[in-house]
């Protein structure tokens, strides 16, 4: 018998008909009439009429099922609406995927850092540990963000999975993490404290990061052939912090740079759109009004870009390229919590608000450029 066969029997061991319906009924009828009920050794199946629409079904059936261990659909089939009720399906956990996928970023950072410190790693492969302290910054940066997304779901309830980093060649060895949830949003409070919890810890990681960066010698690097060099737009935030450091100069210590990288996913990460973090704020904070904002914001970006391209004369193929990946998150809409009804209270609506101020101190026009 192999490991399928052998859920399938457990999952109809622990499958008392008889036990879920009395339980689970009295929920049931409050929001669809049943007039039959089947049972598939599975799954069970209430034939009815709904009493309302799918979305206030969903609203009253999923917490008392979820404490169960219940899952649930509703479908319309052959002429019919037809409720189906299983036992959870506990999904799969396989943490040494997410091991593997740090320890392979943790590796392309530091590449990434030693470049940053000069060493060439076409004579000198073995010297790659030199880029180790771009390696904790950057990880610090981008981990700290992930797991506030993390703690704030667990907070909540909500089923998620343990950060996923993304290993890759670019400048600075990874294109950052993400976690997956699983299952519908219990509320609008709940999605606005998972959606601000990422960009608020790791906005303070970033400025953090950037003191101490700041605080340290820069290393004098000769520029290695046919190796890109990036020059930085300096956001206000970052800007204000070398004021209040005393710290001047053009040249940054790779560990500031994380500092100014975690600046820069702060900002992209907050604009109100689609699924991004800001767009989970504004939509926990405007209800469906943020759909207008959502929508616009493709266009905001475009015009900056363009703006920036041809009376700049910069390049601002970052915002053009943003604003056309930002209109598929809007076109996709946003999925309504659970109790959408319920509104945010005023702290939280102040909060939402500092950190949108907060995500603008890091926006430049010309964010950084490419030189040979």
């Amino acid at each position: 018998m192999n490991q399928a066969d052998k859920n399938r029997r457990k999952h109809k061991q622990n499958f008392d008909a008889e036990e879920i319906v009395s339980r689970i009924y009295p929920f049931i009828i409050r929001v669809f009439e049943v007039y039959e009920i089947q049972n598939s050794g599975e799954a069970l199946y209430f034939y009815g009429t709904p009493k309302t629409d799918a979305e206030h079904i969903t609203q009253e059936l999923w917490t008392p099922l979820q404490q169960r261990k219940l899952e649930f659909s509703l479908k319309y089939e052959l002429g019919e609406h037809v409720l189906v009720i299983a036992p959870e399906k506990t999904a799969r956990k396989k943490p040494w995927v997410n091991l593997a996928l740090l320890v392979a970023t943790i590796f392309t950072t530091m590449i990434s850092g030693a470049v940053m410190f000069g060493v060439d790693l076409g004579n000198e492969p073995l010297e790659f540990i030199r880029g180790l302290p771009f390696t904790l910054a950057i990880m610090a940066v981008l981990g700290s963000h992930e797991m506030a997304h993390y703690a704030a779901a667990k907070y909540h309830g909500m089923k998620t999975s343990l950060p996923y980093f993304i290993p890759f060649p670019t400048f600075i060895g990874t294109m950052g993490a993400v976690i997956k949830y699983r299952g519908p949003i219990p509320s609008r409070k709940a999605l606005f404290d998972v959606g601000i919890a990422g960009p608020i810890v790791g906005l303070l990681v970033s400025i953090a990061v950037t003191v101490i960066g700041l605080s340290m010698e820069v290393p004098r690097v000769d520029p290695l052939p046919n190796v890109l060099m990036i020059d930085l737009g300096l956001p206000p935030l970052f800007i204000i912090i070398q004021k209040l450091l005393g710290v001047s100069g053009d040249s940054l210590h790779p560990v500031a740079f994380a500092g100014w990288v975690g600046m820069f996913v702060t900002l992209m990460n907050l604009l109100p759109a689609g699924q991004l973090d800001g767009g989970h704020v504004l939509r926990a904070m405007l209800g469906k009004k943020a759909a207008y904002v959502s929508t616009a914001m493709p266009f905001v970006l475009l015009s900056t870009g363009l703006y920036v391209s041809y009376w700049l004369k910069e390049d601002g193929l970052i915002w053009i390229f943003w604003a056309l990946f930002l209109s598929l998150f809007a076109a996709a809409g946003h999925p309504s919590p659970l109790h959408d009804k319920v509104e945010l209270d005023k702290k939280r609506i102040l909060i939402g608000v500092i950190t949108f101020i907060m995500g603008m101190l890091c926006f430049t026009l010309v964010p950084f450029k490419f030189m040979g």
